[in-house]
């Protein structure tokens, strides 16, 4: 076992939270330093499913990717699902922390791991922390070979288990790539700036779709969900490294709410 404390320490070695963006909330959210834990989960988002799986499976501790607070909370109640949540593991005497973009820009963390996936070469770093030091947003790199975007974000969405791909063509071969998941187009001019031809994020507006092709660079969007699950997956297996005696493991019945499929109405 560990307690709450010792393994919020153990993440922040992994992902430090001077990683994190300016905007995030990182660190322990929900419980009790000084509990003892004997089993954790990893999660992406702690919806009601994934905080009824974490009781059911009777862990101490949630190490969540998305915070389970952004803002400051005014009431928590029965009547909404965050509500229900955060009451339901307070009863469950489960603590909650998170790492989020610390650990989407650590030097082992999220990005890294879809440039690695991707199959990118010389690996750099897109955007350097503010504060100097390892790690930093993005990633970029070289394929060994040149290929179209549809080509490319077919075997994107492939490795990644992607329940589609969204592509908008600058108008050029992928060669040089950046990478960076979840929402993150704010990065489409740190890839230009590095010279790369094509961003792999997970999500993106009309208007990011629209500078992409200005800027003439190819964008693909792989889903929020998919660019980053696995590094949720990584994440439960470095804790498991790290803290012998506590059962470490991602959530089992988490999954994307997007699906592949649209039905159209016809007209009568």
């Amino acid at each position: 076992m560990a307690t709450v404390a010792e393994i919020c320490g153990v993440l922040r070695a992994i992902a430090p939270p001077d990683l994190a963006e300016s905007w995030d909330n990182v660190g322990l959210l929900l419980g009790d330093e000084g509990a003892d834990v004997g089993r954790l989960m990893t999660c992406l988002t702690l919806t009601e499913d994934v905080a009824e799986e974490a009781v059911s499976a009777g862990v101490g501790l949630v190490v969540t990717h998305h915070p389970l607070f952004f803002r400051p909370v005014q009431r928590l109640t029965s009547a909404d699902a965050e509500g229900r949540v955060v009451l339901s593991l307070l009863r469950a005497g489960i603590a909650v922390c998170s790492a989020h973009t610390a650990w989407d820009s650590a030097v082992l963390g999220i990005n890294q791991q879809l440039a690695e996936l991707l199959g990118l070469q010389g690996i750099g770093v897109l955007r350097k922390p503010a504060a100097g030091g390892e790690g930093g947003g993005g990633r970029y790199g070289e394929l060994s070979e040149s290929a179209s975007v549809e080509d490319f974000g077919v075997r994107a969405g492939q490795l990644l288990g992607a329940t589609g791909v969204q592509l908008v063509s600058g108008g050029r071969a992928v060669r040089r790539v950046a990478v960076a998941c979840g929402a993150a187009a704010e990065y489409l001019r740190d890839a230009a700036e590095r010279g790369c031809d094509t961003l792999v994020t997970g999500e993106a507006r009309f208007h990011a779709a629209l500078e992409a092709r200005a800027l003439g660079l190819n964008l693909v969007l792989v889903g929020h969900y998919a660019s980053e699950r696995r590094g949720v997956e990584v994440l439960a297996g470095c804790l498991a490294d790290r803290l012998l005696g506590v059962e470490c493991f991602a959530s089992r019945r988490e999954c994307d709410p997007l699906i592949s499929g649209f039905v159209v109405a016809g007209g009568g």
